[in-house]
């Protein structure tokens, strides 16, 4: 599928959808918990249905047939395969945390998990490694530390060491050591995007786990814990309003984004700092976001703690007077793609001066001319394509846009909404 984009004006209000990052969180406690539980506003896309398939695969029963609310009925931690190979499609994130609950199986239980073709390319060796420092058996089938993989139980506790190139690593290790039998200490000696570890210790700290948090550099938590059932509603997610509030900056004459919890732990709450920054005209009130057009400058912004808005931001920085640099954020080479050589490459075919380093992008703005393009079968890179398509007169081809429904499958009918010039076709 092709997404078609030309120059547009935006105006109008946006109710942004539930987020990825804690529906697949609430599915995960709910399905290791004891008893009934309901998820109301979750997000509905591929990553999150793969989740649902995956645990349904480790013993919980899901019911999503009415899309607003669903409903789970627990393992209590008693992990139970029905599904021997399970696969989590295009959700790294399912993946990373799955591993570690599966390891709560009993040993004579064997799970593969697997995944797309993006998901097996993914490093889940340090997972791995410190599963099996906590009694677990888990290993890479094909002995390159990637999916498929295979995990054998039981976990039990003890010592470990991870190194959290992404912070799925450590919250995954978060949300299985409860249900351990023995307490667990978790040295950490690496971690990118604290944030999303904050948004599982959130999580914890509602059901009420016992743990110790030494600066997030140790853990200790304590063993022969239970989850209880949940009642929740998940939050409107950030990650997936970085797109409008990006694209508002640059050509919106007015844009409400409605339903954002700034009291929330979400990361990607922190592009409207980032665009603040570069001059746009942002304005916060009672969960409510308005965004006016404005003329953006340059800036230098550490993005560790936010990688998924690596590829919108870039777009921004492309539109904006002067230098950007989008810096410290190595792990977006380890996402669905290598985002930031992806994304070098794209603004490049633009004509946007642009450098590529190790660890993120130097971006020179102005002179962008409309091109053909490709979204790399990656849904943050479509959509911060999209959002480049609609600041040039001409129109832009953006290949591979399926995948947007990986997480935002309303995404073309949301900005259609509010004044978008785009259109997918086959």
């Amino acid at each position: 599928m092709k997404l078609i984009a030309n120059k547009s004006r935006l105006t109008g209000k946006v109710t942004i959808p539930g987020s990825k990052s804690h529906t697949i969180r609430a599915v995960t406690i709910a399905s290791l918990a004891d008893g009934y539980s309901k998820i109301s506003n979750p997000l509905i896309s591929s990553d999150t249905l793969s989740s649902v398939n995956t645990y349904r695969g480790l013993g919980a029963m899901v019911d999503c047939s009415e899309p607003t609310v669903w409903k789970l009925t627990g393992t209590g931690g008693k992990i139970q395969v029905t599904k021997s190979i399970i696969d989590v499609g295009n959700s790294g994130t399912t993946l990373n945390i799955a591993i570690g609950s599966a390891s709560l199986a009993a040993p004579e239980q064997t799970i593969t998990l697997t995944g797309d073709q993006q998901t097996q390319s993914r490093p889940v060796g340090p997972l791995l490694d410190a599963l099996n420092s906590l009694g677990a058996r888990c290993r890479a089938l094909r002995n390159n530390g990637k999916a498929p993989v295979q995990i054998k139980g039981q976990l039990t506790g003890g010592k470990t060491q991870i190194a959290s190139h992404t912070s799925q690593y450590l919250s995954s290790l978060l949300l299985c050591t409860p249900l351990a039998p023995q307490t667990s200490e978790i040295e950490v000696s690496l971690l990118n995007e604290p944030g999303y570890v904050q948004m599982t210790l959130d999580w914890l700290n509602k059901q009420q786990i016992k743990y110790e948090n030494q600066n997030f550099q140790k853990f200790i938590v304590a063993g022969g814990q239970k989850y209880q059932s949940i009642d929740c509603t998940i939050p409107a997610d950030f990650s997936s309003a970085t797109f409008f509030l990006c694209a508002a900056a640059l050509y919106g004459d007015e844009v409400i984004l409605n339903g954002l919890d700034f009291a929330d732990s979400q990361p990607d709450k922190a592009v409207v700092d980032y665009l603040k920054q570069m001059g746009a005209n942002i304005v916060v009130a009672d969960n409510v976001v308005t965004i006016r057009a404005s003329e953006l400058h340059g800036a230098e912004i550490d993005m560790n703690k936010t990688p998924d808005a690596l590829p919108s931001m870039a777009v921004v920085a492309a539109f904006a007077d002067g230098q950007t640099k989008l810096l410290n954020v190595p792990q977006a080479r380890q996402k669905e793609t290598d985002r930031i050589k992806c994304m070098a490459e794209e603004l490049k075919k633009l004509n946007v001066n642009v450098e590529e380093l190790p660890d993120g992008l130097i971006i020179n703005g102005g002179g962008a001319k409309a091109a053909t393009l490709d979204g790399r079968g990656d849904h943050r890179i479509v959509m911060a394509l999209s959002i480049a398509a609609m600041a040039l007169e001409g129109n832009c081809s953006i290949d591979k846009a399926e995948a947007v429904s990986v997480t935002f499958p309303n995404y073309v009918k949301l900005m259609k909404s509010i004044g978008a010039n785009m259109e997918v076709v086959k």
